[in-house]
């Protein structure tokens, strides 16, 4: 029978990280992988003064008024891990910037669905031309030119603004709501 600490199934205490080691194999051949899933465990363990103070050891600077102990230990978790497997890529920092921008101004109407994935090609008739895009890490390729939106290349392609994405069908049908059940 499996120890609850390797099974994956097993619930959780508020606060603990899940086990890093469940169903990933031989973890003892990278010694950082290691040191860091024992730095993670033993963060549960540690008063919350500990983990302020590794806080500002890992952001240089003390955490946010009214953090609480749980979201300190999963945020000290994920500087861990990303120290080790790397951070976000620059798509996906720059796709959250353009939606808590979204958020701010309010227009909170935004689908993740509806944005394509690296290597997807998009191809969209217009009087009579085909025009194909590329979608790459950095943005879209359009004519051997790279943007980094889709409405500056459905502009250049009509001559007026459109919205990008409906301009390549990327949109939902009217009346489909984000997140809708059917």
């Amino acid at each position: 029978m499996k120890s609850s600490s390797r099974d994956a199934s097993a619930r959780q205490t508020s606060g603990e990280p899940s086990p890093a080691t469940a169903g990933c194999g031989d973890r003892t051949r990278d010694p950082d992988l290691a040191q860091i899933e024992t730095e993670i465990a033993e963060l549960v363990h540690q008063s919350t003064q500990d983990l302020r103070l590794a806080w500002r050891q890992l952001h240089r600077a003390g955490p946010p008024l009214g953090i609480s102990r749980d979201l300190l230990i999963r945020a000290i978790a994920n500087q861990l891990q990303e120290q080790v497997h790397g951070g976000m890529s620059r798509t996906l920092r720059r796709r959250l910037q353009s939606l808590a921008g979204e958020v701010e101004k309010g227009r909170a109407s935004f689908d993740p669905a509806i944005v394509p994935k690296t290597g997807t090609t998009l191809v969209r008739q217009w009087r009579g031309r085909d025009h194909t895009v590329l979608v790459r890490d950095d943005g879209f390729e359009y004519e051997g030119e790279r943007y980094r939106s889709l409405t500056v290349i459905a502009q250049r392609i009509t001559g007026a603004h459109w919205s990008g994405p409906r301009f390549f069908g990327l949109t939902k049908p009217a009346g489909v709501s984000v997140g809708a059940e059917r």
